[in-house]
């Protein structure tokens, strides 16, 4: 099967089985979207989502979480790994986004990726799921099928974006982050798929023979 085929087959059966892509962190806006996906760093979604009602109930907003003292939300959100980092980020970008911002989460990659504890992935997320703009965040899962999938040769996640935005049209960048995602999580798990197990990887490689290995992400 040739890339191009590989491409739209793959677009094609995302969308079959995903035709629905709701955002996985429960959020109200695009302040409490930016929280739970800080939170959501090497932490479970299912598991941000156990901890953020209790955070927002707390403060929702920026100017009332720059009043709270950095070991009352790590306090709060410790189940999810890396609070020491996370509580100081949280209270951080609250801070800046009032002192620079209005206390309004700005609609820009750059400004985002300067607030504490921001990524580019992080701002990847925002910038598709709270204000609709084409993005195609990737983290290690991704980047591990789009590799499977002959989509990229990419060592880090920087290169697989890269090609994945080259290979597919930009208005299904934000829908194909979360199909991906959701497809990852049900049939082409770290342990559950080595290459030549779940569908889609049978389908663009019917005769591997070898699992396929992974390069660095």
């Amino acid at each position: 099967m040739l890339k191009a085929d590989r491409v739209n087959y793959i677009l094609c059966r995302l969308q079959e089985l995903y035709p629905e892509t709701p955002a996985p962190l429960d959020h109200v806006d695009p302040y409490t979207l930016l929280i739970a996906v800080l939170l959501s760093a090497q932490c479970t979604d299912a598991r941000v989502n156990t901890v953020t009602p209790a955070l927002f109930a707390l403060a929702g907003n920026p100017h009332d979480m720059a009043k709270i003292e950095v070991d009352d939300i790590r306090a709060i959100i410790r189940p999810c790994g890396l609070s020491p980092q996370k509580s100081k980020a949280i209270k951080g970008l609250s801070e800046i986004l009032l002192d620079e911002h209005n206390g309004i989460v700005p609609q820009d990659m750059d400004a985002l990726e300067r607030l504490p504890g921001v990524g580019h992935k992080t701002a990847g997320v925002v910038m598709s799921q709270a204000f609709g703009v084409p993005a195609f965040p990737v983290d290690t899962h991704i980047h591990r099928l789009a590799q499977r999938w002959g989509l990229t040769n990419g060592r880090n996640v920087v290169q697989t974006e890269k090609d994945l935005k080259r290979l597919f049209p930009r208005e299904f960048w934000n829908r194909l982050h979360l199909q991906i995602i959701f497809y990852g999580r049900e049939f082409c798990t770290a342990r559950g798929c080595d290459g030549r197990v779940c569908e889609i990887c049978r389908t663009c490689y019917p005769n591997r023979v070898h699992p396929k290995k992974n390069l660095k992400a």
